[in-house]
């Protein structure tokens, strides 16, 4: 939801200066759970930023400009005046929570680059909807009567006419910005996922909406753990400068503690952006209070005793203590980091299936350099390899040691080769997070054997006897899962493809002289499929190589064919002995008689 250009320019001024007002009473109210020296200004708010051009999530519809409370969140006590300041705003209907939840949990499968808080789409979704109204949301999810912003008709707003016949938004005309999250009907019909299974995407769903939104926000490859990332997911749902501290602030407050409450519950935001009400003033501090008057410390204002009394008087005369005013809740081990550096090897590298030698290791201090015990460090895998930590998980958490030292679980590389990153950041802070960048290379054999020395013979036109089998080793280990190509080639000096001798055959079984995609069992070996030999007699040669440059080269003998030869003038006769001949016997009974 954002303003008209117009009014965006009236409000410019007040509205930044209130976020910046904000800042400064954040940092100096030393509320519990609140750090004062080690977030800049600009890691959550960029009053200076213009806002990008272009197309956004919502359309720029108006949105709720209200700021969260200056305290610290403290949850519900049980006690009396236990967690009574700023509860109201820190509590969460409960269908939403859990849908904010499934949502970040959904994409840091689907995206586990994105590094996506489920806070950062409470934020977004406050200022939206108001939690889907307070959550007034059914059992699965769908809002009990539909969340619509104005119409996108030009009359103050952006200009949009209707893209989806009227679907989403009930508007044949013009587009309105539908559902908890406020997604127009044209982003909704690229962007809407079915986040509750029921086989529909919805925008008046809390679960379709907080899944669409998460995939939206990290969309173009974003990590949100980066600062400019960040920014830039946040100003894609609403290209307005305001917008973008709006919801720093209330991704600022509920990082810092949230609570579920019933459904229907929730704290309903007042101010919009398409109203000129101004904002709530932010905290003042006068030079000195009125005489008679006891300054009270509550969100800005001051408040004087009861008349008829001094101060700390019940107005009575009686004496009544002031009872102390709390110490500050010490920062958090996440609230101290200042930086993450990394103190391992810039760079991982392994071959395909095995261990990497090195780990990601990070040291997480302060301002001054000191490390920070027990602080949560998330390691996550990107990238299109298989690489994964060792128990198979892409994104662990891991607390630092004593020393401010965290370092990830072995990684073992898959079988995919190329090349990914390993992100190390600070859980639930917005520090820039270290990046290790790996490659995963193929396996390798830098020498092949035959496994047998036998002649490889065969008679033209008839097939191989024997089948080839060789060995691929690496280091003189055997070299499993090694890629190999086979080719038949004309000569040792003119390796090229041979055109006729010894050939294999093909699916269809034609002939084929070149092998490739052949890979090395568990043990290195190798068999080539069975060879056949055309007309051509001769010595041939089959060239093996593989993946690291083993080469190897195979003599392969093709004979002629035996054949019968026809006799020659002058040689014995055939006959075999003891058999007379025609002549012989006409010449004996030619004879006269003796």
């Amino acid at each position: 939801m954002a303003p008209v250009f117009g009014k965006r320019l009236r409000k410019a001024t007040v509205t930044t200066a209130v976020a910046a007002a904000a800042v400064a009473a954040l940092a100096a109210s030393q509320a519990p759970g609140v750090a004062t020296t080690d977030q800049p200004r600009d890691e959550w708010a960029a009053d200076s930023a213009p806002p990008p051009d272009g197309d956004s999530a919502t359309g720029n519809s108006p949105y709720y400009t209200d700021l969260p409370p200056l305290e610290s969140p403290v949850p519900p006590s049980g006690k009396p005046g236990g967690g009574a300041k700023g509860d109201a705003e820190a509590g969460l209907p409960a269908t939403v929570l859990d849908a904010y939840k499934k949502a970040e949990s959904a994409v840091r499968t689907a995206k586990p680059g994105c590094n996506l808080p489920w806070q950062l789409l409470a934020a977004i979704g406050k200022v939206e909807s108001g939690q889907a109204r307070g959550g007034r949301v059914d059992g699965d999810g769908t809002t009990l009567t539909p969340i619509l912003g104005p119409v996108l008709d030009g009359n103050g707003f952006a200009k949009i006419t209707d893209t989806d016949g009227g679907a989403f938004d009930g508007d044949t005309t013009h587009d309105r910005a539908v559902g908890p999250m406020q997604f127009i009907p044209s982003t909704w019909a690229s962007s809407g996922k079915d986040g509750n299974g029921d086989g529909k995407k919805d925008p008046n769903n809390i679960y379709d909406a907080a899944l669409a939104a998460a995939h939206y926000l990290c969309g173009n490859d974003r990590d949100l753990a980066v600062k400019d990332d960040l920014h830039a997911a946040i100003l894609s749902y609403n290209r307005s400068t305001e917008y973008l501290n709006t919801v720093l602030s209330w991704l600022e407050y509920y990082r810092k503690g949230t609570h579920e409450i019933p459904d229907g519950t929730g704290q309903l935001p007042g101010d919009r952006s398409d109203n000129d009400q101004p904002r709530r003033p932010g905290p003042t501090t006068p030079s000195s209070p009125r005489p008679g008057t006891t300054p009270v410390e509550r969100e800005g204002t001051y408040t004087p005793p009861p008349s008829g009394g001094k101060p700390g008087d019940g107005g009575d005369g009686s004496h009544k203590p002031r009872p102390p005013k709390p110490r500050p809740k010490p920062p958090s081990p996440q609230e101290q980091v200042y930086e993450l550096k990394n103190l391992g090897p810039a760079e991982l590298t392994a071959t395909a299936g095995d261990a990497f030698a090195e780990r990601v290791r990070v040291y997480a201090q302060t301002g001054s350099g000191r490390g920070v015990p027990k602080v949560k460090i998330r390691f996550t895998i990107s990238g299109k390899t298989d690489t994964r930590f060792e128990g198979g998980d892409r994104s662990v958490t891991v607390a630092t040691d004593s020393r401010g030292d965290a370092v990830s679980p072995k990684l073992r590389a898959g079988e995919t080769t190329g090349g990914f990153t390993v992100r190390a950041l600070v859980v639930g802070r917005t520090i820039d997070p270290v990046k290790v960048s790996g490659t995963v290379t193929a396996r390798k054999a830098d020498k092949v054997v035959r496994t047998s020395d036998k002649p490889l013979t065969c008679v033209a036109g008839q097939a191989f006897a024997e089948r080839v089998e060789v060995k691929a080793t690496y280091k003189n280990k055997p070299a499993a899962g090694v890629a190999a190509t086979a080719t038949l080639i004309k000569s040792k000096e003119s390796p090229v493809v041979a055109d006729k001798g010894p050939y294999f055959k093909d699916a269809d079984g034609k002939p084929v002289r070149t092998l490739k995609g052949l890979t090395t069992d568990a043990d290195g070996k190798l068999l080539l499929p069975k060879m056949y030999a055309d007309e051509a007699a001769g010595t041939y040669l089959l060239r093996i190589v593989t993946q690291g440059g083993g080469t190897l080269l195979v003599e392969l003998e093709v004979t002629a064919p035996v054949t019968e030869e026809p006799e020659e003038p002058g040689e014995p006769s055939s006959t075999p002995s003891g058999t007379a001949s025609p002549s012989a016997s006409t010449s004996a009974s030619a004879s006269p008689s003796t």
